[in-house]
């Protein structure tokens, strides 16, 4: 370990001096020793030549993290084009009256998550794609990466991988989610919805009361505080238990 982060630094730090030569070729001070081929795709960009290189090129030059971002970076450009179009016709052909803002306002906001929903899905092919491409689909820690000691499920062999795996019916999931999952989420949902109308009415009803000391008034919202904390606690352990049930 100690010798392979040795000559990772001196990799890392090599460097060519204003003056230095190598074959009868001089170098300037910061110019990267590499091949010239490389070096003419990123160059200074002509109308004629696109801004940014191939991912394939980057990924050949700097590596996948970077072609990665890149890739990404060139289709969320590409992406930004529909919205763009759309807020600018509706900017422009919109009246100036509130309900056409309104109304302008409501169908940009539906196209944007119809849009992003559209544009996420499609990077995850994408990416998925180009990590296929540069051989980093499926990395070693996820290779190696032993199962949860709480899952439970029965050995069977991949037929993605032919290796050996532990298989949980996935009908026995959704099972669990239908029948436990779904329905203790909305009792705990409407347990807080009671107990936060409950607040309100007692609220109400102490500023009703003009007898009552100054300091009473603010029992509601003790109480409310109370709840609320204690309820937090308790759906946290609530949603734990959901979570290991239901990620067998």
């Amino acid at each position: 370990q100690e010798r392979q982060s040795i000559i990772r630094y001196w990799l890392e730090n090599l460097r060519a001096k204003q003056g230095e030569s190598l074959h009868n070729v001089h170098f300037l001070e910061g110019q990267p020793i590499s091949l010239g081929s490389p070096q003419r795709g990123f160059g200074v960009p002509s109308p004629l030549t696109p801004p940014v290189p191939p991912p394939d090129d980057i990924c050949d030059y700097f590596g996948v993290k970077i072609a990665m971002y890149f890739a990404w970076l060139g289709f969320y450009t590409s992406a930004m084009v529909y919205p763009a179009v759309l807020g600018s016709i509706l900017y422009t052909f919109t009246d100036s009256d509130q309900t056409s803002q309104d109304i302008s306002c409501v169908v940009f906001a539906i196209f944007n998550v119809i849009w992003a929903t559209l544009f996420l899905e499609e990077w995850k092919r994408r990416g998925a794609e180009f990590a296929y491409k540069w051989g980093t689909l499926d990395t070693p820690a996820e290779s190696i990466e032993e199962p949860r000691p709480q899952f439970r499920g029965t050995k069977r062999i991949s037929p993605v991988t032919s290796a050996e795996e532990f298989y949980y019916p996935p009908w026995k999931r959704l099972l669990f989610q239908g029948l436990v999952s779904l329905p203790v989420c909305l009792a705990c949902l409407a347990i807080v919805f009671l107990l936060m109308l409950a607040c309100f009415q007692l609220q109400e009803l102490v500023l009703s009361i003009q007898e009552l000391p100054r300091v009473l008034r603010f029992l509601p919202k003790i109480i409310l505080a109370v709840i609320v904390t204690a309820c937090d606690e308790l759906y946290k352990k609530v949603a734990l238990w959901l979570n290991d049930m239901g990620a067998l």
